[in-house]
């Protein structure tokens, strides 16, 4: 395939030993592999956040197009960009439906965050909050994070339902949906076995197809315009400015760093792009990545971030910010089908019985077989991470314990978290290695300490 001059002296193609083909192969390989953030993060979003499913789309689209299209032309990496899961899941289930605060405040809390992490990377701080963090428990959060997802996937599948005397049951396996979701994990579980790429989204669309010809769900057309206004420019800044959101802004912004130093050091190894340990144009990749996630909350979705699927990508030859394009491009695309979204995003009506004092109680409630076997794959993804905490070193592994088992037992990623940050200080200090704690970790303790004793848990 013939080098188009203006992209070759641009992207250097020949500097970085690539081609044009190896970079729209890449690109395209990229956004089979992330695919699935069009359909899931919409589901998610509307689900505990209650926002409308069809504008969110859309801006999951534009949002993920235009930080990745900055990735591409201020960093020159092929790092693809998308609102991230797990934070997508804090924002909706807890910020929004635990804590009760309006989607349009928690936009503003994401936009708040975004800004920090700008101004964090401009100072050059953000290198030093990177490091006192302690390694076990950021890989106990992104492990953590990882059971809560796969937790939400497991009950909006129906394998797992409520009961008032043992919190949690095993749910009706013999319901269509239920049967239709195990179908649909089972074969993107055999599809990531052999290696195929793009797995979570075929298995979406494999599910969607037998939802659709079984009637779970509904044909409602394919290609069509999101209603964007529905979200866009919707953020509440003003009313993000509250001491009680303080707490969740700063898991937040700890959230997106976690994730984007992760993918950066990441997929840079696998793609030789380190010198010397260190990423050329770091400060530029940092950027589009908080510029990603103010953009993002302005036109209506939760935190964007680098995605580690990027990894494929690179894996089929892509080496620089213009497989970035064909992948920002495709994703423009995708914008135009908000209708197939929106069909594989819905909602199945089920009766559910539950057992209150002895009796048996019926309501209706519904479950979401298509996109549930994907939150249930993306959380056994981020569980790999478990495997690297040192569990032998106790004043390591019992934070790192705690700070996993908590986040889906109490339904809340930021009191983990905040357990996590409490005990592994106090931990350290109580066996005789305090001088081994960075003093950030002990300010942020003593701020979560704080946060249980004057706010409301």
């Amino acid at each position: 395939m013939p080098t188009i001059p203006i992209l070759e002296k641009f992207f250097r193609l020949r500097e970085n030993h690539t081609t044009l083909r190896r970079e729209l192969l890449g690109g395209l390989t990229t956004f089979m592999t992330m695919a699935y953030i069009v359909i899931v993060n919409p589901a998610i979003l509307s689900n505990g956040a209650g926002m409308d499913f069809s504008a969110v789309m859309g801006a999951t689209c534009l949002a993920s197009a235009f930080a990745t299209l900055v990735m591409a032309f201020a960093a020159r990496y092929p790092i693809a960009l998308a609102p991230g899961m797990g934070l997508n899941a804090f924002f909706s289930f807890e910020i929004c439906a635990a804590m009760g605060v309006p989607w349009q405040v928690a936009l503003g809390m994401v936009f708040i965050s975004g800004l920090v992490f700008t101004i964090l990377t401009l100072v050059r701080v953000r290198e030093m909050i990177l490091e006192a963090i302690p390694e076990s428990l950021k890989l106990a959060t992104a492990a953590g994070i990882g059971v809560f997802i796969a937790f939400i996937g497991l009950e909006h599948a129906g394998v797992v339902d409520i009961q008032h005397e043992t919190l949690v049951k095993i749910g009706n396996l013999h319901r269509p949906a239920t049967l239709l979701a195990l179908g649909g994990l089972a074969l993107t579980c055999v599809l990531l076995a052999r290696k195929v790429r793009g797995a979570i989204i075929i298995g979406i669309l494999a599910s969607g197809a037998v939802a659709l010809a079984t009637r779970m769900i509904h044909f409602g057309g394919i290609t069509g315009i999101p209603q964007l206004g529905k979200v866009f420019a919707q953020l509440d800044i003003r009313g993000a400015l509250r001491l009680e959101f303080i707490a969740p802004m700063v898991v937040l912004l700890f959230f997106d760093m976690f994730d984007t130093i992760g993918t950066l050091i990441g997929v840079s190894s696998q793609a030789g792009f380190l010198r010397q340990g260190k990423l050329p144009r770091a400060t530029r990749a940092l950027l589009s990545d908080s510029v990603g996630t103010m953009s993002g909350a302005l036109l209506g979705t939760s935190t964007v971030t680098s995605y580690i699927e990027s990894a494929a990508g690179v894996a089929e030859g892509a080496r620089t910010g213009l497989a970035n394009i064909v992948t920002a491009l495709l994703f423009v695309a995708a914008f135009f089908f908000a209708p197939v979204a929106a069909m594989f995003g819905s909602g199945v009506e089920v009766s559910r019985t539950i057992v209150v004092a002895g009796e048996l109680e019926q309501y209706t409630t519904f479950l979401y077989p298509v996109t549930a076997p994907a939150l249930i794959v993306v959380g056994f993804l981020m569980m790999a991470n478990v495997g690297k905490i040192k569990w032998r070193d106790m004043t390591e592994g019992i934070p790192a314990f705690l700070t996993i088992i908590l986040m889906p037992l109490t339904f809340s990623i930021s009191h983990g978290l905040a357990i996590g940050f409490i005990s592994y200080p106090l931990l350290k200090a109580l066996s005789g290695q305090a001088r081994k704690v960075h003093w950030l970790v002990y300010v942020l303790a003593g701020l979560f300490v704080l946060r249980y004793i004057f706010l409301a848990v």
